[in-house]
């Protein structure tokens, strides 16, 4: 579906278990997300497959939702779970290089030189999510001020790789959805293991930009790339709380 909204075409949407293959008693493996009885496919026409009824009905609750009109942008787990499917699930390799490459320029990694306001709030904000991850993962990343690029340790990369590369298709989907909004692979792990919230993430990976919108202002496409950013977080979020029930 790739229209910004369409006509609704169904009136119930509800969870449940995914019948038995091949006729059998045996219980189903997942649960599925049905529209009128009918289940959803992804947009590559697989199964839609879930590992938990909560998940499920999560997404249930999405598309049962909406008013006459189905809004896209608001089936945001819909469409998550959809790209773990579609995309992670065939192309997991890809997917763990890119989202691990973000510790070799980390956002919170760079700090500003001045102003002192500036320099203080990165320490008092980053700081702790650096110390986290260090402590976590064993993975110490190195600090610089400026944007000139410094070369990370090569075993914290590795260990933070390997972090990333352990995650399920459903877990790296949301990892990856946060470390692309964020700019930041420790900002993302912090969210995915429940040290951040999706307000603090975004105040992490917003900082110098909420820095300067306190000074000079917002403008209106401004303001639509951060709504944007929070939403993504907070589907990140989301799913990650989900796959914890």
């Amino acid at each position: 579906m790739t229209a910004a909204k369409f006509k609704r075409f169904y009136e119930r949407a509800a969870a449940e278990p995914c019948p038995p293959s091949g006729g059998g008693t045996r219980g189903a493996d997942g649960f599925r997300v049905v529209l009128d009885g009918r289940p959803i496919k992804t947009p590559a026409k697989a199964d839609l497959v879930l590992p938990s009824l909560v998940l499920a009905e999560a997404v249930a609750a999405e598309w049962q939702a909406q008013g006459a009109e189905v809004e896209v942008r608001s089936l945001a787990l819909t469409g998550l779970v959809w790209t773990a499917i579609d995309r992670v699930g065939s192309d997991r390799a890809r997917v763990v290089e890119e989202v691990a490459a973000y510790a070799a320029h980390d956002l919170v990694c760079y700090r500003a030189e001045a102003p002192a306001e500036l320099v203080a709030r990165q320490q008092t904000v980053w700081q702790p999510l650096l110390d986290w991850a260090a402590l976590s993962f064993e993975a110490p990343l190195a600090v610089t001020a400026g944007v000139v690029p410094i070369a990370q340790p090569p075993e914290a990369l590795a260990v933070l790789r390997q972090a990333v590369a352990a995650k399920s298709d459903l877990e790296l989907t949301a990892l990856n959805a946060a470390v692309t909004a964020a700019g930041s692979l420790v900002i993302g792990l912090a969210l995915g293991a429940g040290r951040i919230d999706a307000a603090a993430a975004f105040e992490a990976a917003q900082l110098d930009e909420s820095y300067q919108i306190e000074r000079w202002g917002e403008d209106p496409e401004a303001a639509r790339r951060r709504a944007a950013i929070h939403a993504d977080l907070e589907a990140a979020a989301r799913l990650f709380e989900l796959l914890e029930r």
